[in-house]
């Protein structure tokens, strides 16, 4: 009702009227307009603004060794909710004396029936608490974690207690996951995204036959090999209490302490109760140091058909290459963060925006260059012992040989000098993601669980964003130079026809690039 007598006295007044009544020349307060108001101050007749007050305080991560070894970590923050979970040294790298995939089967037997509650139990206990639960697999590290209302923390340890220490795993569940693996396998095949094999492909040449080269998803052969007694003896020497670390994020230390010393302390383990569950003989934990290979890795496969829809997507051609970085625990892991961010990278047809990296390398030196890329993107996976630094980069099969050129002059130009201005946004850009991901409450949960898990520790944001500010020029030069050196490895899907050789590739990173006689009558680069 008073919008249309506005409405209407506006329209009497004229087109002059709703100039002035958009533009604040019109009311009662008097004043000049509000487009004479420079955004530097604020508007003089309007309530006067309430700002959060700043405060020193610092929220510090407390951890707590209990009597088998569980670390218990936690740190408070505001809200209703929590989030609590636990961390494993557990992951596809672990399952080098078993059939690989077990991580998979976790994931998909998470939150099932267990000793003392029912999957209905559990989901209920969920919707009451108004809470989420999630179980992710990595190939070092395997989180089960659960975001509910702050009261029911006790009732979160409980059950994340029983799904990690006394599943039952009973056989239509074995039988279930069965199928939602296979399920899994198809979808990878038919999808048209292709990051998810990429990623097991480059980490298998990588890192040949051992640790973070062992396959994280399941392969076929292996789906019928995992049973019930496989899983109870990776669970029974893997899932020990050396091996978690319990966290949590708004919450009460002493009470988090105290819930975790009566669920994970006091009540033991189902394969502890009952003996026969896990194989008879003794299974030791896989300890070995991730060794690097570099190799080549590649599947012919024919994705000129791999629309989910009416429009035809084009067809594709893949490839890695990646050159040996190192782990979170390096000295130099920081300074790969920021090369990371340099590279940058994404889509041809990914919409910009703040942050979205629009003035990193790939995109001013590929994307934006050679229209027929469709996507170019650099990763640096780092785990606790290893790294891998790559460029995923896509384009018509025609173009392989092309692309292939592109990527390694863009990885060979890494050791050469860069521009102030460039370092410099790749820095804050950098310090700018870490920030924001930290608002996140399952991003902290996450990052205090890995740390304390790693370290035993969980070093603020303020160190990290001190490191990344002292990185240097030099210093990316240096490492870049360090990764240039080592043996690459390459991963290539689809058709493979004018791939090059990975000794043309090779002698194209250590060359720089430059035209040198070719080691086969056909050059490489032509």
């Amino acid at each position: 009702m008073f919008s249309s007598r506005v409405t209407r006295s506006v329209l009497r007044r004229g087109s002059n009227a709703v100039v002035r009544f958009c533009s604040g020349e019109s009311g009662s307060h008097g004043k000049s307009p509000i487009t004479k108001v420079p955004l530097s101050e604020a508007v003089p007749w309007l309530p006067k603004a309430v700002y959060a007050s700043s405060s020193d305080i610092v929220h510090e991560t407390k951890v707590t060794t209990l009597e088998n070894g569980l670390r218990v970590a936690s740190e408070p923050k505001f809200g209703n909710f929590c989030t609590v979970g636990v961390a494993i040294d557990s992951g596809s790298r672990f399952e080098v004396a078993l059939p690989s995939g077990i991580s998979h089967f976790l994931e998909k037997l998470a939150y099932g029936n267990t000793q003392h509650m029912t999957r209905e139990t559990i989901m209920g206990t969920f919707e009451k608490l108004g809470g989420i639960c999630d179980c992710q697999s990595s190939r070092d590290t395997l989180i089960y974690a659960t975001s509910v209302e702050a009261r029911g923390m006790a009732e979160a340890v409980k059950i994340l207690s029983e799904v990690i220490l006394r599943p039952q795993l009973q056989p239509e569940e074995i039988t279930d996951a069965q199928m939602s693996v296979t399920f899994d396998l198809e979808d990878l095949q038919l999808r048209p995204e292709k990051d998810v094999l990429l990623t097991e492909m480059i980490h298998a040449a990588g890192f040949r036959d051992n640790t973070l080269g062992l396959p994280k998803i399941c392969p076929p052969e292996n789906i019928t090999k995992i049973d019930r007694s496989t899983l109870f003896t990776y669970l029974k020497h893997h899932h020990t209490p050396k091996r978690m670390v319990v966290a949590g994020v708004g919450v009460e230390h002493d009470a988090l302490v105290e819930f975790a010393q009566k669920y994970f302390v006091e009540m033991p383990p189902i394969w502890e109760t009952d003996p026969t569950l896990a194989n008879i003989h003794r299974l030791s934990v896989d300890h070995s140091v991730a060794q690097y290979t570099g190799g080549l890795v590649k599947e012919e496969a024919d994705l000129s058909d791999v629309s989910i829809g009416p429009n035809p997507l084009p067809e594709l051609a893949h490839i890695v290459i990646g050159l040996e970085s190192v782990g979170h625990q390096h000295k130099d892991f920081v300074t790969h963060c920021v090369l990371n961010m340099m590279m940058g990278g994404g889509g041809s047809f990914s919409a910009g925006g703040p942050g979205k990296g629009m003035y990193t390398r790939l995109y001013t030196n590929v994307l934006n260059r050679y229209h027929w890329i469709h996507n170019a993107t650099a990763y640096n996976h780092a785990y606790e012992d290893a790294g891998l630094f790559c460029i995923h980069a896509s384009a018509h099969p025609s173009h392989l040989a092309d692309l292939t050129q592109i990527i390694t002059r863009e990885l060979s130009a890494m050791n050469g000098r860069m521009s102030k201005e460039e370092l410099e946004r790749a820095k804050v850009q950098l310090q700018s993601m870490l920030l924001m991901n930290l608002e996140s409450r399952p991003v902290v949960f996450e990052d205090i669980a890995r740390q304390v898990l790693a370290t035993g520790k969980r070093l603020q944001p303020q160190h990290f964003m001190d490191l990344i500010k002292r990185v240097t020029d030099d210093d990316v030069m240096k490492i870049a130079g360090k990764m240039l050196r080592s043996r690459p490895s390459v991963a290539a899907l689809g058709t493979l026809k004018r791939l090059p050789r990975m000794a043309d590739i090779n002698v194209a990173l250590l060359s720089g690039n430059r035209l040198i006689k070719p080691l086969s009558k056909f050059a490489f680069f032509q």
